[in-house]
């Protein structure tokens, strides 16, 4: 009979295991320059992360060009912008990002006690593989959700209902693990557990407003031993 916390664990990716906004940024202003409209900031760029880099490009698009967000989404500019953004981003991944604090050490000690571990992002796939990669993270996790692995991506729980029934877990003995409203949603949304980080991305909104079940300083203080308090 074991006494861990929980069973499974699941976790967003940026501004959850990894700082990644700077490489971000600079990916999307290696594109805006590139089609003669001026550069975004971090603080711009850290509050458009959440809904996957697509959405994040038209949001940069959009504050640059003064079209609205539907106007873009349509537009050819768009079209004309994306597959360049994703060669700039391919490049950056990996040169500015960092894992957080207590990150690597955690999800040994959890996979040691036999805790299922996967990664529930909204970032595409192309991209998630090369910041794991980047990072060696990728042999820690057990499965690797993107935000383009099924039609739809958080806040709809598609993903977490993958994990829950592909590991044959229980709700109850599931955490999901992130850093904003869209991952509190996420877990709401499929009746698990949510745990917020302090750091992240939450689109310059405060934690306390998507009410998460805890908030947490960092990764040491996720449950390594025993069970959950």
């Amino acid at each position: 009979m074991t006494n861990r916390a929980f069973d499974l664990m699941l976790f967003d990716l940026d501004g959850t295991l990894v700082e990644t906004a700077p490489e971000i940024m600079d990916a999307v202003n290696d594109t805006l320059g590139q089609f003669k409209l001026s550069l975004v900031t971090q603080q711009q760029v850290n509050d458009w992360i959440g809904h996957g880099t697509l959405t994040l490009l038209v949001q940069a698009v959009a504050d640059r060009s003064g079209m609205t967000l539907e106007a873009v989404r349509s537009s050819e500019l768009l079209q004309k912008m994306a597959p360049v953004f994703d060669g700039f981003y391919q490049q950056r991944c990996g040169t500015r990002s960092h894992l957080y604090p207590q990150v690597r050490e955690t999800l040994h000690s959890l996979r040691a006690q036999g805790v299922k571990l996967a990664v529930v992002t909204n970032k595409e796939s192309r991209y998630t593989q090369v910041v794991l990669d980047a990072h060696q993270l990728k042999d820690l996790f057990d499965e690797v959700v993107s935000g383009d692995s099924f039609a739809t991506k958080k806040p709809d729980p598609v993903g977490v209902l993958h994990c829950l029934a592909k590991f044959g877990v229980a709700r109850e003995r599931t955490l999901f693990v992130g850093d904003s409203s869209i991952d509190a949603a996420t877990a709401r949304n499929a009746g698990v557990p949510v745990w917020l980080l302090p750091y992240g991305y939450n689109m310059g909104q405060p934690l306390e407003a998507c009410a998460p079940d805890r908030v947490i300083a960092d990764f040491s203080s996720l449950p390594t031993s025993g069970f959950a308090a």
